[in-house]
């Protein structure tokens, strides 16, 4: 099934006050080592799913919003504290969403991975994945 097949992708956090459908195909996915995503989710990186901004809905709940840096918000759950999207500024026309937090992550797998230069050094690479010093610009 291709990207532009998929059907609606559900997914939440872990307490189930937040659910959301991703209703359109990923522009792309990634696995994430900077320090930032890091810091937000409390793991060693963290996979995304990257989507135009209409193609996800939240069914039940509001995400608390936090700036995490200039021109960056991260969402998370205000009852449970799942961290779920990633927006910038200057790709307003876009969201990121978690790929763990996805009843079924393992339908997005991550086709690229963004900034090695801050991965910690005791995780390894994935040699699947398209590697980027920093980001990949998209």
């Amino acid at each position: 099934m291709s990207n532009d097949e998929r059907p609606e992708a559900p997914g939440g956090c872990l307490c189930g006050d937040i659910r959301y459908r991703i209703v359109g195909p990923p522009l792309v996915t990634s696995y994430c080592h900077c320090r930032s995503c890091r810091l937000a989710t409390g793991a060693p990186a963290a996979a995304w799913v990257i989507l135009r901004d209409g193609d996800l809905v939240f069914d039940r709940g509001t995400p608390v919003v936090f700036r995490s840096s200039p021109g960056v918000e991260r969402t998370f759950c205000g009852r449970c504290g799942t961290s779920l999207t990633y927006r910038r500024a200057d790709r307003e026309a876009t969201i990121d969403i978690h790929t763990a937090t996805l009843d079924d992550p393992g339908a997005f797998p991550p086709v690229r991975e963004i900034w090695l230069e801050e991965k910690i050094a005791w995780m390894a690479t994935n040699d699947r994945f398209t590697p980027y010093p920093r980001t990949s610009g998209g």
